[in-house]
């Protein structure tokens, strides 16, 4: 899955896979000194938040494991609490 905001490497996700999220959304282009990826599996069971690695470009990223059967679902928070969540909409990608 691939937008202007966000990458997320591989796509589809394989079951058991190590997940790559860059984000590059409003948070970063609002100037956030530094992002943190709330995920969770198969609509939002075991939620988590980890923080994420700026990159040079401004970009942040993350990774994390496809423990869910069926979906990864995720947003974005700054440290100031702003949140993007896709306009309320939140993302998901399919795990296979």
């Amino acid at each position: 899955m691939n937008d202007q905001r966000i990458a997320v490497e591989p796509s589809p996700i394989p079951r058991g896979a190590k997940v790559r999220i860059s984000y590059r959304g409003l948070l970063p282009q609002s100037g956030a000194e530094s992002c943190w990826l709330h995920y969770g599996f198969d609509g939002w069971q075991t939620p988590a938040t980890i923080p994420m690695t700026r990159e040079p470009d401004n970009s942040f990223h993350a990774s994390v494991t496809a423990t869910g059967s069926r979906e990864l679902n995720f947003c974005f928070k700054d440290s100031a609490a702003n949140w993007d969540n896709n306009n309320g909409w939140d993302w998901s990608c399919p795990i296979y």
